[in-house]
């Protein structure tokens, strides 16, 4: 008997219970942390991380390089991270790029965000930040991830991507607004991945030898500047070298050309969190660079090519949750949910055992702790030793000292919306991007985004998703409008 299709009614969990909310994670209190207990939302997420094998589920086509993070600048009264403790301090880091939405084989020169991941070998443990070539994301809460990414990969039925369904989940969805503006503008098409920044995107949190608490976002800054293509350029090298941006990177280390990046943060006091105009933790913003300006604190360069693609970047694992003494989390929901699904979908790609592979495993010190067995085990574990503690026979013991300032929580637990700031709209930042543009930006975004809405066959969706643009900036939105129907009409 075969299984009933979805259909239209009550949504629930895979267990047939009714799923009360299905927009936001539950928390503890307003603004709080995510919770364990949130049957729902670790289920979605769980069996997110296990539909596609064996490529990653998102930026499954990648490039990776070997290089060095250099601190130029003192940033010890914000951070006791040992790696940023002296200028002049070297780690070795390792880096990965790609694109976010296509399977594996899909071309570079896809109009696309680009995964800006970097892996520092610190002495204190590996720490991995996982960010974008994009300052903002499409949404803000984990719980809505899933369903993100099913909109914008290959349709079930036709097996490529829909603008049906890519635009239908952005209609219901106005927080994207921004991202979208981004996306479909002059920068949603890297020339290469040595010709865009990258960005942490997420809110951190970083502590200092006192104990004082930090939020800060990163800039990685190109030091190649910036060259983007047009979508028709795109479309052009997607046919004639689906591999360019590999063959980019790849060639320039080759003969010698480092690509370098500058690294800057900004920095927000712990305490202007609470009444900042709008939510600061809140992916799908950016912190004004007039009210925490950008902050220098040293350079990342390429300089080695990867042996083996496959042992050194298919099989790279980054987890955000891999933090050192100084940095740690913030509230930021869709950071607090990548702490638990990045692992998790590590851990079901490439084993329990993936942090013994050479590309993951600490190299500035030793892994030191008790697990053991598990597919892939490598770590050879004399008959003396135990795997369990406390224990008498001199096994490693725990410091005490935490990675990051602790945080006050209070309220109920359940799913709740933000916290409320006085700004906390979902258009406005899209519309200051809009009008910081050119005429001729503005000209080939709206192009963009025409050329995609003319493809779109139900009504509403179109006018939900031109409200958005309307509420960004009333130009914006007349403009997308009139193109659109100048192309349907032709």
């Amino acid at each position: 008997m075969s299984k009933p299709t979805p259909t239209a009614g009550t949504l629930t969990t895979e267990s047939g219970a009714p799923v009360a909310d299905n927009q936001n994670s539950a928390t503890a209190g307003v603004g709080g942390p995510l919770l364990l207990q949130d049957q729902h939302l670790l289920e979605k997420l769980a069996r997110f991380n296990r539909e596609r094998i064996p490529e990653r589920v998102v930026h499954a086509r990648g490039s990776g390089a070997y290089g060095w993070f250099e601190v130029t600048d003192d940033v010890t009264g914000w951070t006791a991270a040992h790696f940023l403790g002296e200028v002049g301090r070297r780690t070795e880091t390792f880096v990965r790029f790609s694109t976010v939405a296509d399977n594996l084989g899909g071309p570079d020169a896809a109009r696309d965000p680009r995964g800006f991941a970097v892996k520092f070998y610190t002495e204190e443990g590996n720490y991995d930040l996982v960010g974008n070539n994009t300052p903002v994301f499409f949404i803000k809460d984990p719980l809505k991830f899933p369903d993100f990414i099913h909109s914008q990969k290959r349709d079930p039925f036709t097996g490529k991507q829909e603008p049906d369904n890519v635009w239908d989940f952005w209609a219901h969805a106005p927080e994207a607004t921004h991202q979208v503006t981004w996306l479909m503008g002059d920068r949603g098409i890297p020339a290469s991945y040595r010709h865009m920044n990258g960005y942490g995107s997420h809110t951190y949190q970083w502590t200092n030898a006192d104990g004082e608490a930090f939020f800060v976002k990163y800039h990685f800054k190109t030091n190649q500047g910036i060259r983007c293509l047009s979508s028709e350029q795109g479309a052009e090298l997607s046919g004639t070298d689906p591999n360019s941006h590999q063959t980019d990177l790849l060639q320039a280390i080759e003969r010698g050309v480092h690509p370098s990046w500058t690294l800057y943060v900004q920095v927000m006091p712990a305490a202007e969190a609470a009444d900042y105009r709008f939510n600061p933790f809140d992916l799908t913003k950016v912190w004004p660079h007039a009210d925490h300006p950008l902050q220098r604190v040293g350079r990342l360069v390429l300089d080695r090519n990867p042996e083996n693609v496959f042992a050194e970047v298919e099989q790279s694992a980054f987890s955000p949750n891999n933090f050192v003494p100084g940095i740690g989390p913030s509230p930021d929901k869709m950071l607090q949910g990548r702490l638990f699904a990045y692992a998790d979908a590590h851990r079901y790609r490439l084993g329990v055992n993936h942090t013994q592979l050479p590309v993951n495993a600490p190299k500035a010190t030793v892994a030191n702790n008790y697990g053991r067995d598990g597919f892939m085990a490598t770590n050879p574990q004399g008959r003396e030793a135990k795997n369990y503690e406390p224990n008498s026979y001199g096994g490693p013991v725990e410091t005490g000292r935490a990675l990051s300032a602790p945080r006050p929580v209070n309220g109920h637990t359940g799913t709740h919306e933000a916290p409320a700031h006085s700004k906390d709209d979902d258009f406005f930042q899209a519309g200051e991007l809009y009008r910081l543009m050119s005429e001729e930006e503005k000209r080939r975004l709206v192009a963009n985004i025409a050329g995609g809405l003319s493809q779109v066959s139900r009504e509403d969706v179109v006018e939900k998703n031109l409200a958005h643009f309307h509420a960004a900036d009333p130009d914006y939105g007349t403009r997308v409008e009139e193109a659109m129907r100048e192309l349907r009409e032709g």
